[in-house]
């Protein structure tokens, strides 16, 4: 996972070449004056982290949780 800040020029996001490649997929949070937010570096670690668990197939769905947690 790759966490990107970039700006809006013309309507379009500027991308520094090769930060992003051909068929990626990628979300786009959206600041507004109202309702912000930031990630610590720590912060941006955990969810790279979690990802790569993902990525892994170290995890349980919700279902799988809720069973472990009644036994």
């Amino acid at each position: 996972m790759k966490v990107l800040t970039t700006t809006v020029v013309d309507g379009r996001l500027e991308v520094p070449e090769g930060t992003l490649h051909d068929g990626e997929t990628v979300t786009v949070v959206v600041h507004d004056d109202e309702a912000g937010f930031s990630l610590t570096e720590e912060e941006q670690a955990f969810i790279a982290e979690s990802v790569a668990q993902v990525r892994r197939g170290d995890w349980v769905d919700g279902w799988q949780l809720l069973e472990q947690l009644e036994a």
